[in-house]
């Protein structure tokens, strides 16, 4: 099981886009955009875990463009979570 870590996401960002967008590269579970706790809306950037496709999904997601803005996408490392 690989960890992707994506930034650069709208405030507005939701867990169900991250998963329609990477679930074409792979197997997704779970995905989550990190919220503001008092606010609720996106800090901007997610996790995704993925046990296929994750070296795929990076290269061809990494600076695709999502809400007109390029994501920021590459493998999560132990102190990001």
């Amino acid at each position: 099981m690989k960890n992707n870590k994506l930034g650069n996401l709208l405030w507005s960002a939701k867990d169900e886009e991250l998963r329609e967008l990477f679930a074409v590269f792979g197997s997704v579970s779970p995905e989550r955009v990190i919220t503001d706790r008092e606010t609720g809306k996106s800090r901007g950037f997610g996790f995704v875990e993925m046990e296929d496709g994750a070296d795929e999904a990076i290269a061809e997601l990494n600076g695709h463009e999502m809400d007109s803005r390029p994501l920021r996408v590459s493998e999560a490392r132990g102190n990001d979570r």
